[in-house]
């Protein structure tokens, strides 16, 4: 019985200090998802700003960007996976690796090869442990992106699109590099505090926005310098920005998850310690039991032989 005691006692311990991790990272997370909402809304007036402009520049001047202009054909997608650095958070992401193996099925199921691209530590040992190829992989940043970061990326996706343009059936074209066609980012969406989704989206070449004109007379624009000009500057840009908006959202979408995660370890301890403090109790009290039952009928024994002297 004492044995038991005690192995009860240290579960209580350990439950306790589990505990006090789990709320700790609990609140932590509370308090980073309003820091992470807030830069997804200061981020969307930029991102529409930008949108209108490019909406404007590619209905004013032939459209002839490499980024505007599907390819005849598509030999190569990439795709950009993302994730987070650290574990405690929940099925945030098994679902986003779900939902990109799903995609590269349909992808190969066009009969598209993937050029995979990995944001973050957990999707990165993912793969490398299941000794998948990834093209390009960036880490350290998943729950505070900056615009930095997101260009950094962007920039090595550009690069592998552009790449891409040259690429033959079979060979990868005078440059040597190969590149890709098409490319696809799979993020998280912040919905709620309880749902967070993770989605595909179709990253290039782009689908510029037409939003519907108010009726009457249509705007005229004057371009300096030219609109083609301002095309291939605010293209990369434009990239740039949807990118650092996915991250923004996975982010939230991070710590979210990782509260509620940390919420269900907190009670689920709650509920441990309740169910061993029992368990303990009725130990030690089965133990003083015996203990007494030991005393009383020693004390009969020596009365019994007594009464026989």
């Amino acid at each position: 019985m004492a044995g038991q005691v005690q192995a009860l006692r240290r579960r209580i311990r350990t439950v306790r200090s589990t505990k006090k991790i789990a709320k700790a990272q609990e609140l932590v997370a509370t308090s980073r998802i309003a820091r992470a909402q807030e830069r997804v809304a200061a981020a969307k007036p930029y991102s529409e700003a930008i949108t209108q402009v490019l909406t404007a520049l590619a209905s004013n001047a032939s459209v002839d960007n490499p980024l505007l202009v599907p390819r005849e054909r598509v030999r190569r997608a990439g795709v950009l996976l993302i994730t987070s650095d650290r574990g405690l958070a929940g099925a945030y992401n098994a679902n986003a690796i779900r939902t990109c193996e799903q995609l590269i099925s349909r992808l190969r199921a066009d009969g598209k090869d993937v050029a995979l691209y990995v944001i973050g530590r957990k999707g990165v040992g993912y793969y490398r442990f299941r000794n998948r190829p990834i093209a390009a992989s960036w880490t350290g940043f998943s729950e505070r992106p900056s615009f930095e970061d997101a260009r950094r990326v962007g920039e090595s996706l550009l690069e592998a699109f552009v790449a891409g343009a040259d690429d033959g059936e079979g060979h990868h074209g005078p440059d040597g590099i190969q590149g890709v066609d098409e490319l696809h980012i799979v993020g998280t969406r912040f919905q709620s505090l309880m749902t967070q989704v993770a989605e595909p989206h179709f990253l290039a070449p782009m689908q510029v926005e037409d939003r519907e004109r108010e009726p009457g007379l249509r705007a005229a624009y004057e371009f300096e310098p030219e609109a083609e000009e301002l095309l291939d500057a605010l293209l990369p840009k434009y990239l740039n920005t949807r990118i650092y908006a996915a991250l923004l959202d996975s982010a939230a979408s991070e710590s979210a998850s990782r509260r509620r995660a940390m919420k269900s370890a907190s009670d689920n301890a709650d509920d441990l310690l309740k169910r061993y403090t029992r368990e303990m109790n009725s130990a030690r009290q089965a133990a003083i039991t015996q203990e007494i039952s030991e005393i009383v009928g020693g004390a009969n024994a020596l009365a019994a032989a007594g009464s026989d002297v």
